[in-house]
Protein backbone atom coordinates (compact mmCIF):
# COMPACT_ATOMS: atom_id res chain seq x y z
CA UNK A 1 0.00 0.00 0.00
CA UNK A 2 1.51 3.36 -0.99
CA UNK A 3 2.26 5.83 1.76
CA UNK A 4 -0.33 8.53 0.81
CA UNK A 5 -3.11 5.93 0.67
CA UNK A 6 -2.08 4.53 4.05
CA UNK A 7 -2.01 8.03 5.56
CA UNK A 8 -5.46 8.81 4.13
CA UNK A 9 -6.85 5.54 5.48
CA UNK A 10 -5.43 6.14 8.95
CA UNK A 11 -6.79 9.71 9.00
CA UNK A 12 -10.23 8.47 7.96
CA UNK A 13 -10.12 5.72 10.59
CA UNK A 14 -9.11 8.19 13.32
CA UNK A 15 -11.87 10.62 12.30
CA UNK A 16 -14.55 7.91 12.35
CA UNK A 17 -13.39 6.60 15.73
CA UNK A 18 -13.42 10.11 17.22
CA UNK A 19 -16.88 10.79 15.79
CA UNK A 20 -18.11 7.56 17.36
CA UNK A 21 -16.54 8.52 20.67
CA UNK A 22 -18.19 11.95 20.58
CA UNK A 23 -21.56 10.33 19.87
CA UNK A 24 -21.22 7.70 22.60
CA UNK A 25 -19.57 9.85 25.28
CA UNK A 26 -20.07 13.56 24.57
CA UNK A 27 -18.53 14.60 27.90
CA UNK A 28 -15.00 13.97 29.15
CA UNK A 29 -13.25 14.69 32.44
CA UNK A 30 -12.31 18.31 33.05
CA UNK A 31 -8.61 18.87 32.45
CA UNK A 32 -8.19 21.37 35.25
CA UNK A 33 -9.71 19.34 38.12
CA UNK A 34 -9.25 15.91 36.47
CA UNK A 35 -12.98 15.14 36.80
CA UNK A 36 -13.29 15.75 40.54
CA UNK A 37 -15.16 19.05 40.24
CA UNK A 38 -12.90 20.71 42.78
CA UNK A 39 -9.25 21.38 43.37
CA UNK A 40 -7.44 19.08 45.78
CA UNK A 41 -5.31 20.62 48.49
CA UNK A 42 -3.29 19.17 51.31
CA UNK A 43 -3.55 20.22 54.92
CA UNK A 44 -0.56 20.78 57.19
CA UNK A 45 -0.31 17.06 57.89
CA UNK A 46 -0.12 16.22 54.18
CA UNK A 47 -3.58 14.65 53.91
CA UNK A 48 -5.71 15.38 50.86
CA UNK A 49 -8.44 17.93 51.41
CA UNK A 50 -11.22 19.27 49.24
CA UNK A 51 -10.46 22.72 47.84
CA UNK A 52 -12.54 25.26 45.95
CA UNK A 53 -15.01 24.31 43.25
CA UNK A 54 -13.59 24.24 39.73
CA UNK A 55 -14.57 27.36 37.80
CA UNK A 56 -13.88 25.84 34.39
CA UNK A 57 -16.41 23.01 34.68
CA UNK A 58 -18.61 24.71 37.31
CA UNK A 59 -18.02 21.84 39.77
CA UNK A 60 -19.49 19.17 37.46
CA UNK A 61 -16.17 17.54 36.67
CA UNK A 62 -17.15 17.20 33.00
CA UNK A 63 -16.38 19.13 29.84
CA UNK A 64 -17.86 18.78 26.38
CA UNK A 65 -15.57 17.32 23.74
CA UNK A 66 -14.43 19.57 20.89
CA UNK A 67 -15.95 17.35 18.23
CA UNK A 68 -19.31 17.30 20.00
CA UNK A 69 -19.18 21.09 20.44
CA UNK A 70 -18.55 21.55 16.69
CA UNK A 71 -21.36 19.10 15.86
CA UNK A 72 -23.78 21.01 18.14
CA UNK A 73 -22.81 24.34 16.52
CA UNK A 74 -23.33 22.93 13.02
CA UNK A 75 -26.67 21.33 13.96
CA UNK A 76 -27.94 24.55 15.60
CA UNK A 77 -26.91 26.63 12.57
CA UNK A 78 -28.57 24.16 10.21
CA UNK A 79 -31.81 24.15 12.23
CA UNK A 80 -31.94 27.95 12.29
CA UNK A 81 -31.33 28.12 8.54
CA UNK A 82 -33.98 25.56 7.63
CA UNK A 83 -36.66 26.67 10.10
CA UNK A 84 -39.91 27.49 8.30
CA UNK A 85 -40.92 31.12 8.20
CA UNK A 86 -43.82 31.98 10.52
CA UNK A 87 -47.18 32.56 8.87
CA UNK A 88 -49.54 35.42 9.61
CA UNK A 89 -51.51 35.01 12.80
CA UNK A 90 -48.94 33.04 14.76
CA UNK A 91 -48.17 33.84 18.37
CA UNK A 92 -44.61 34.86 17.58
CA UNK A 93 -45.77 38.08 15.89
CA UNK A 94 -46.73 39.58 19.21
CA UNK A 95 -43.37 38.50 20.65
CA UNK A 96 -40.65 39.38 18.11
CA UNK A 97 -37.85 38.26 20.42
CA UNK A 98 -38.74 34.55 19.88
Amino acid sequence: MPLPALASFLLLLFTLCYAGLCAAQPFAACRKCRGFGFATKTDRKGRAKRGKDCRRCKATGARIRRGRHLWDLWRRTHERGTRPTPTAGTRTESRPWL
